[in-house]
């Protein structure tokens, strides 16, 4: 699939090996053992012409790519559930944070960082952000990942969806990354999808993120912002499970358009459009945030190497990182009175 991939991106054979680091004759040799294994012809190439796959090649490699975006979240939840498992039985010293959350790079990233660093294992399967917080109230996970708009507003369909879920003096919120949501389009963004009124054009294909996601609810809430109905988008029902699966629909040119996270369009080569700003919070029972394991994830997030790592990623910044946030700070629908204050003494002559 790697040859595939770079004989599409070079155009000729000989470049294709030279990028990979293989001699012609080798590359030459698996073409014709795979074209004989699979009973077709892998790439097509004329005198004077670039090399070009053949639309058995494309399928195929559209094929794989799509098997990987799609089931990418369900490797990595085993590749994590493996290491909890013989670092729980191996090193008593190891601590283990099960987690459930909506679909984030950036999570990736920390399960990496934290076992490398500091011995700390990140049990993280992926669902969207609405089951993510009823896997913790439900006791199937300790610290549960969801995001919302920089400031979501009173009455606005972030309220309606998580204020049910999340009890103040019950729940504790964690900084964990500001990051930005925007347009995926084709390299180039040959449609000049700009906006999101521009997914309403005749032609514009679109692909969306499942009901219960953060995506699709932040989809849904800047649509109503704009007075678009979901039914003007072509491709508004038709849901991808992951950034990852949403970015490689336009990469591969089954969508002209998707909103997700700028990290998964650089992986796929894609161009960005950024549209809107958001939180992403993590969030744990209060019972649970003194555990040593829960300790030991505030001081990963905290520490100056992660941070500088986040930094780095496209569409990511630090913000709050390892701080325990109150809930009325961030998420503006709670309005907490303040207790009455008591009545100060009267100040005598001689003060």
């Amino acid at each position: 699939m790697d040859l595939l991939q770079a004989i599409r991106a070079h155009g000729s054979i000989s470049a294709a090996a030279k990028g990979m680091g293989l001699s012609y004759r080798h590359v030459w040799g698996e073409l014709k053992k795979w074209e004989q294994t699979l009973g077709h012809t892998l790439v097509v190439w004329e005198k004077g012409h670039p090399a070009r796959l053949s639309e058995f090649g494309d399928k195929l490699l559209w094929a794989e790519r799509q098997a990987q975006a799609r089931l990418a979240p369900q490797i990595d939840a085993l590749q994590a559930e493996l290491e909890r498992t013989f670092a729980v039985a191996f090193d008593d010293a190891a601590h283990v944070v099960s987690f459930t959350a909506s679909h984030d790079d950036a999570l990736n990233r920390l399960r990496d960082h934290a076992v490398a660093s500091d011995k700390l294992h990140l049990d993280i399967r992926f669902t969207g952000s609405v089951d993510a917080i009823g896997a913790l109230n439900e006791g199937r996970c300790e610290m549960a990942g969801f995001h919302t708009t920089l400031a979501p507003a009173t009455g606005s369909l972030s309220e309606r969806t998580y204020k049910p879920l999340l009890q103040p003096g019950q729940h504790k919120l964690i900084g964990f990354a500001r990051r930005t949501q925007g347009l995926m389009v084709a390299r180039g963004n040959p449609r000049s999808l700009m906006t999101l009124q521009d997914l309403t054009r005749p032609g514009v294909r679109f692909v969306n993120r499942p009901k219960g996601t953060g995506t699709r609810l932040l989809l849904d809430e800047l649509l109503a912002d704009e007075g678009i109905a979901p039914g003007d988008i072509v491709g508004y029902e038709q849901t991808e499970p992951s950034h990852a699966a949403v970015a490689h629909a336009v990469a591969s040119g089954a969508a002209d358009a998707a909103l997700g996270i700028q990290l998964a369009a650089h992986a796929q080569g894609l161009d960005f459009v950024p549209l809107r700003q958001e939180n992403y919070f993590l969030v744990c029972l209060k019972s649970t945030l003194d555990l040593p394991a829960t300790q030991a994830l505030l001081g990963v997030l905290r520490s100056e190497a992660w941070q500088q790592h986040l930094a780095r990623m496209p569409g990511y910044e630090p913000s709050h990182t390892g701080e325990v946030l109150a809930m009325n700070r961030v998420l503006s629908w709670w309005d907490f009175p303040n207790k009455k204050a008591p009545r100060p003494q009267a100040l005598s002559d001689e003060a």
